[in-house]
């Protein structure tokens, strides 16, 4: 049975589309209007006379539901009637909490996903991105959440702010990345401070692009793991994400003794979109 999972992020549209034994992998910019770009990209596989389930997650914006819940639910998913008979679309809603105030819409399905390959765990996944996710799973279910924008904080600051012109090149210092972090969660009310010194260093002591970025990365990431502390502290820890990214968040985890199990956020993704998909199909809709 060919059947079609589309996560619909602020950023990127990713497509599987299943079938005949294999899934093929999709990737465009996001759009607004969501459908005219799905269907541009699926058109391909569609065919006259056979209708193909599309499951979404992160197309529907206003249904939410309130944790402790599980990630997906689709028994709760939403049937659009649109324009091309060729799909039967549903939209799966996303999570939210009101205290204080969060959603969680894409990264229902790595969540979902690590849920499906790991039944009995019970502690906190964090999803570092351009908005990192710490999320408190138990009994399968979605306890709490919160959200942290420090990877936006740092594309705005690396691309658009003063420090900019330092910023340069794919240098990395380990060592100025680990302090930085240290210093950032020791005493996060002087990271604004510290910010200007990045540029004043660079003008009075030379000082090297690498250090620049990986002070500045450090930085954000420390004030995150500071306010953070209480999903982490004490807790199975695992890491969903995939490159540099995820290596920094296991380096700064690791200066405060924490180890966290790592998990290739492609991978947990799919899945989630196939245990969703199975107990939609399941269920008759």
């Amino acid at each position: 049975m060919m059947w079609i999972g589309v996560s619909c992020g602020a950023q990127f549209l990713r497509i599987w589309v299943h079938g005949d034994g294999q899934t093929t992998a999709l990737e465009a910019a996001a759009s607004d209007p969501f459908e005219p770009a799905l269907l541009s990209m699926i058109e391909p596989y569609l065919k006259t006379g056979a209708v193909v389930p599309v499951l979404v997650c992160g197309a529907d914006r206003e249904n939410h539901v309130a944790v402790p819940a599980p990630p997906l639910d689709a028994a709760r998913a939403v049937r659009v009637h649109g324009g091309d008979l060729r799909i039967a679309l549903y939209h799966l809603p996303g999570l939210s909490r009101q205290h204080p105030a969060d959603l969680l819409y894409t990264r229902t399905l790595p969540v979902a996903g690590f849920i499906d390959a790991h039944p009995d765990w019970d502690g906190v996944l964090c999803l570092p991105d351009r908005h990192s996710k710490w999320v408190h799973i138990s009994a399968g279910e979605v306890v709490s959440f919160q959200t942290f924008m420090s990877g936006e904080i740092l594309s705005l600051l690396s691309e658009q702010s003063s420090l900019r012109t330092i910023l340069a090149g794919q240098d990395w210092d380990g060592d100025a990345f680990d302090v930085a972090v240290s210093d950032a969660m020791s005493r996060p009310e002087r990271v604004a401070g510290a910010l200007f010194s990045l540029h004043a260093g660079s003008v009075l002591a030379d000082q090297p692009a690498g250090v620049a970025r990986a002070r500045l990365s450090g930085m954000m990431i420390g004030m995150e793991l500071a306010a953070a502390r209480p999903y982490w502290l004490g807790q199975n820890l695992a890491l969903i994400g995939s490159g540099a990214l995820m290596g920094h968040y296991a380096a700064a985890l690791e200066g405060q003794g924490v180890r966290a199990a790592r998990c290739d956020v492609d991978e947990v993704t799919a899945r989630g979109l196939q245990a969703a998909f199975t107990a939609l199909r399941d269920s008759g809709a």
